[in-house]
Formats: structure tokens, C-alpha cells, sequence
């Protein structure tokens, strides 16, 4: 995904501490880099026995901070990052370091620093399992939490030291997309509930082949990403996606009926607080059930099925040189579903750009949804391309999202989505 300029002239302060994964921090900084912004490094003086401070030096065109380049001259001392990064994000971090940051020990230089930072902190814990699963890890990261920060949880692997199990640093997408929503979350879209769907249904016609068509499902999945970024917790609900992030909790259907069914039990769910922060209990769930649920309906749904579908493979010898498949009408998913208390956004794609808009018109009044997304196919704006360009159609007013990256456009639809 094109993450590109989103952290637009934002300051990021990278803290590094001593695990093996700590070159994974060199391609967390260059991914901040790609989106817009500047980034600095703290690093502990073990850190300093995995990669050099050079290192970092050469990566982010600044000064890191340790013992021996510490100034007070300049702001190159603990109080003058500080107060520079808009957010703080220690990855990798040890069981040490967690430990120390949950009981405000501050006896190296990138412990002071946290300490002093008024900026929201992401920290990324990485050791051997025994040491991550301890209890006291485990309560030392639930005294951070509970501090305000946000820990993006490691991952199962085979680790460094042969054994296998949970430790390993977390994939550097997910610390990049927790960051950023630590930079760019709205108010509006904090702990609203989102439910996107995405990607074409398939309809069996036997156990070999289907009925589908050619969406890739690519802007659900920007949409999906656009709205955590902003606050929001989000169910994306996919025939094809191609995000693994773990902060997005994914759903897959297959065919029409399947995801008629998993969407009004994801709908019925969203209504009411899926997690809660320990600091966060009664504001957060005043907030959720005082925000209506949003539902993004982006999947290109079926709009006829095989009447009947064949068990096993059927062979063309059985079928002789023409083939007919009986078909009837699919039901309207977004019609049909309960509308009452969410706000409800259709995706419309066309190909004749002289009727589309009446249309698309006649789809949102048929369906009675809040907003319809028109696209119309041609050139390079088809099925699976990386781009989009889209009118955005409610009662009151519509507006045109010029063409450009499905990310950007995304941002752009959940902009004026906030007007319904």
C-alpha cells in the first residue's frame, strides 16, 4: 500500500534498544520516511553493540542521541528530543527496557527521554518467549498501557535463539500504522465502530469453477487502513484482501449468501464497544454507543447466481458442445440490511458515463443508504488498478475526489463522510 506523504513534515523519535531485531528499525525509519516524515533516533549504549550509531546517522541525515553524542549546546541531549518528537516509538524494546519504563527508571539516555516526552508512545516488545510471557513482563506492559501506551504486540516465530514462540518483533507495517494513527486519529472517527466490505463474490458453479467478476477488493483494504489510521475500530469483511495487518480484524466470504449473513452479525455486533483500554473503560464506551457505526460497502456483489450447484466437477463430455447455466436474480444485500442506527455508504461502478450519475442516484434512494461512491470504468480506472477517482453523492451534497491513489482518495471519502 502507498503510504506516501500521509505523515507529511510529522516528527517521529525512534527509540532502539540491544535485541537481535533491531535492524528491522532501519526499515521502520525509511517507511516513515517514505510517508513525509523526519525522523531521529535514541538509542540505549547496548543497542549500540547490534548496529552502530552511524548507522542511523546515514539513514536519517540526523544526529543520534547516545552517550557519547549527547550535547547540551545544541538540542541534542534527552530534554531537546523530547520536546522535538510528535510521537515516540521504541521498537525494538526489550524486556529491560519495558520493565524500566513501566517503574520511571531513567538511568540511560533513551529512558530519560521517554520519561520526559509529553508525545504519545507505541512500543514494540521483542525477547525469548519465557521472558515476554513472564507475569511480570506481562504486568509491566499492562502499567504502560495503562500510562497511555500503545504497545503493538509481538508475534510467533521461530526467535533468534532457535526456540518458537511468541517474541518476535511485530511486523514493521503494524508499529508504521499504529504510529501513524497515534499522529493523524480524529475525533470523530476515535472508537467508531467501521465495517467494510470488499472484493467480488463467488458463485459455485460446481466445485472447479464460478461466477465473479474482476474487483480486487484494493479499495476496501484502503479504506479499511484509512479508517484505523484515523481512530476507528475496523472489521473488514473481504473476498480478497491483501492487508495482514493485525490491527484490522478480517472476515472472508465467498459467495453472496455468505456474506449477507456475516455482515448482519458484524453490523449487530458494531453497534456496541469490541475493546477497551483499562484506562479507557467509561469513556470509551460512552463514546462507541454514542457514535453511530459506519458501514462502507465496497464489495462488487453478484447480481445473479446459479440456480443450482453441481457437486464434484462437471466434465465437458457430459455436456456436449453448448453449456447453459440457469441462473436467478441475487438478493440486494444493501437494501435489504438493517439500516437503523448506522450510517451506510454504497460503491457504485459504472461503465456509461452519460447515465451513471442517474443511477447512481436512483441506487442510493432504491437502497436507502446515506451516501453512494461513483466510480465510472475506463482508462486506467478499472477493476484492480492502484487508482480511483470518485463522486461522492448524498441527499444534501456531493462532492468530486479527483483521481489519485486509493489511500488518498479513501482519506478523502471518510472526510466527507463525517458530514452525513
Amino acid at each position: 500500500m502507498n503510504f506516501e506523504n500521509i505523515l507529511d513534515s510529522r516528527r517521529v523519535l525512534v527509540g532502539v534498544t540491544a535485541s537481535v531485531s533491531i535492524y528491522k528499525s532501519l526499515e521502520l525509519i525509511r517507511m516513515f520516511q517514505k510517508a513525509g516524515a523526519t525522523v531521529r533516533v535514541v538509542m540505549s549504549e547496548e543497542a549500540k553493540k547490534f548496529i552502530s550509531p552511524l548507522m542511523f546517522e546515514s539513514v536519517t541525515g540526523y544526529t543520534t542521541l547516545h552517550l557519547d553524542s549527547e550535547s547540551w549546546t545544541n538540542e541534542n541531549n534527552h530534554i531537546g528530543f523530547a520536546k522535538w518528537g510528535e510521537v515516540a516509538v521504541i521498537a525494538p524494546a526489550t524486556a529491560n527496557t519495558i520493565a524500566k519504563l513501566a517503574n520511571a527508571i531513567a538511568d540511560n539516555l533513551l529512558l530519560q527521554t521517554m520519561l520526559a516526552s509529553k508525545a504519545p508512545k507505541v512500543i514494540a516488545p521483542a525477547a525469548n518467549t519465557a521472558m515476554i510471557e513472564h507475569p511480570i513482563t506481562k504486568a509491566n506492559l499492562k502499567m504502560l498501557s495503562l500510562c497511555g501506551y500503545e504497545t503493538v504486540e509481538p508475534c510467533s516465530k521461530r526467535l533468534a535463539c532457535g526456540d518458537v514462540g511468541n517474541g518476535a518483533l511485530a511486523d514493521v507495517e503494524d508499529i508504521f500504522l499504529a504510529s501513524a494513527r497515534e499522529l493523524l486519529k480524529d475525533d470523530f472517527w476515535r472508537y467508531r465502530n467501521v465495517v467494510v466490505t470488499g472484493g467480488g463474490s463467488i458463485e459455485r458453479i460446481d466445485d472447479v469453477r464460478y461466477i465473479g467478476n474482476f474487483s480486487s477488493g484494493k479499495m476496501a483494504d484502503s479504506l479499511s487502513v484509512a479508517a484505523y489510521i484515523l481512530g476507528a475500530d475496523v472489521t473488514l469483511i473481504s473476498s480478497k484482501t491483501h492487508i495482514k495487518t493485525t490491527h484490522i480484524e478480517r472476515i472472508k466470504f465467498e459467495s453472496q449468501s455468505e456474506l449477507a449473513e456475516k455482515l448482519d452479525k458484524t453490523i449487530m455486533s458494531a453497534k456496541e464497544p469490541k475493546r477497551t483500554k483499562p484506562t479507557l473503560i467509561d469513556q470509551k464506551q460512552i463514546e462507541v454507543l454514542q457514535k453511530p457505526p459506519y458501514l462502507f460497502m465496497a464489495s462488487a456483489v453478484a447480481d445473479f447466481v446459479p440456480t443450482h450447484k453441481t457437486d464434484g466437477k462437471i466434465k465437458k463430455e457430459q455436456i456436449g458442445d453448448d453449456f447453459c447455466i440457469q441462473t436467478k436474480k441475487s438478493g440486494d444485500i444493501l437494501a435489504s440490511i438493517q439500516k437503523e442506527g448506522i450510517k451506510t455508504v454504497g460503491f457504485k461502478a459504472e461503465t456509461d458515463g452519460e447515465s451513471a450519475l442517474q443511477n447512481a442516484t436512483l441506487a442510493m434512494q432504491k437502497k436507502g443508504i446515506d451516501a453512494i461512491c461513483l466510480n465510472v470504468l475506463g482508462g486506467n480506472i478499472n477493476f484492480g488498478s492502484d487508482e480511483n477517482e470518485v463522486l461522492f453523492l448524498a441527499d444534501s451534497f456531493s462532492r468530486q475526489i479527483d483521481r489519485g491513489d486509493k489511500l488518498k482518495v479513501a482519506f478523502e471519502i471518510l472526510e466527507l463522510a463525517k458530514k452525513l
